[in-house]
């Protein structure tokens, strides 16, 4: 299984981005859960938001809510995240996550992209 993020890249503050996370090698609505997370310098990596397979339960880090929407669409193998009103705050680097093991707001996911880079600059 290949998880490839994109979508990443420089914004000023109040800007938005979409990040794409592709998937290969295994049929993607196997994927029980989908998640992104990110992980900022000096700082460890949390969770963002989550969806499962049919797309109908999401979750999201409290702090996120209503700025950042997870979608999927098995049929093209993708979940995006979309980020608005961005701030300094969210840069980070982010990473998509596919196959839950357990709880779908923690780190324990089967398979991981190799992140794609937001910066949000003030």
């Amino acid at each position: 299984v290949q998880l490839q993020a994109s979508g990443g890249g420089s914004v000023q503050a109040g800007g938005s981005l979409r990040l794409s996370c592709v998937a290969s090698g295994r049929t993607f609505s196997s994927f029980n859960w989908m998640g992104w997370f990110r992980q900022a310098p000096g700082k460890e990596r949390e969770f963002v938001a989550t969806i499962s397979y049919t797309g109908v339960r999401t979750s999201y880090a409290d702090s996120l809510k209503g700025r950042f929407t997870i979608s999927r669409d098995n049929a093209k193998n993708t979940v995006w995240l979309q980020m608005n009103t961005l701030k300094p705050e969210d840069t980070a680097v982010y990473y998509c996550a596919a196959d839950s093991l357990r709880d779908p707001t923690s780190s324990e996911y089967n398979y991981w992209g190799q992140g794609t880079l937001v910066t949000v600059s003030s």
